[in-house]
């Protein structure tokens, strides 16, 4: 089931830079009524905040604290559409001494803050017809040993976006998944890639995915490759097949 943006309420967590300020910028280039700009740092939507006027309204919050997030759902009842864009991703191995600490970090920014999102937003999306964007990554299907706990924290931020496709489907909820490649973003570059695609690439997939009614989403040139390889098997019921 597709999902216009003109004249909604959108939510973007993360929303001061990279891929988080694109979506903002495709949101209100295709209607949407308003967006709520969602940062730790209220200050570093200042920008966003004078490009767009009454069309944002900055929250501070952190996904990575629950009473946050709940008081952030309190504040945005009006919302149909939430993206949750907010992650961290730091380049590390899997073995080292720190390792334990640094994917305890990982999950709970990129997994467990899905989590309190959905929670948090369930009844506001079930009561308006909404949708639940989560950016997930390529990272989320295969592990890049330079980013392995990442990569780790993705995946299961990935596995519960597949569960709250069939839970929040049942209410009438549109989920979709997001797996975007390198990107020309400061994550990007922190983690060595080169030449990444442009952020507006994931933000226009974002708008066409949530229109057309998609679960996945491959945005750009070298998501699209793993995507080629992936989707005959994420597409293919193997439960129904032991049943």
């Amino acid at each position: 089931m597709g999902i216009s943006i003109n004249n909604r309420v959108a939510l973007v967590t993360g929303a001061n830079r990279g891929i988080g300020k694109a979506i903002v910028a495709s949101l209100i280039a295709h209607g949407a009524q308003k967006v709520y700009l969602v940062v730790r740092n209220p200050t570093s939507t200042q920008e966003l905040e004078e490009q767009y006027g009454t069309k944002v309204q900055t929250i501070q919050a952190d996904v990575a604290d629950s009473a946050s997030i709940k008081a952030l759902a309190q504040q945005a009842t009006d919302v149909s559409i939430v993206i949750n864009n907010a992650g961290i991703g730091t380049p590390h191995s899997t073995l080292g001494d720190d390792v334990e600490a640094d994917f305890q970090k990982q999950l709970d920014v990129n997994a467990f803050g899905l989590l309190r999102i959905a929670n948090a937003f369930a009844h506001i999306l079930e009561k308006n017809k909404g949708a639940l964007v989560q950016l997930n990554s390529i990272a989320s299907i295969k592990n890049f040993a330079q980013l392995s706990t990442y990569s780790a924290s993705k995946a299961a931020a990935y596995s519960l976006t597949q569960g709250l496709r069939v839970e929040l489907g049942a209410k009438g909820v549109t989920v979709v998944s997001v797996h975007p490649g390198p990107i020309a973003t400061d994550m990007g570059v922190a983690a060595g890639f080169k030449d990444g695609a442009s952020p507006s690439v994931v933000a226009e997939g974002i708008i066409t995915s949530l229109q057309d009614g998609d679960f996945h989403l491959f945005p750009d040139p070298l998501a699209k490759q793993i995507e080629g390889a992936y989707q005959s098997f994420s597409d293919h019921d193997v439960m129904a097949d032991l049943s």
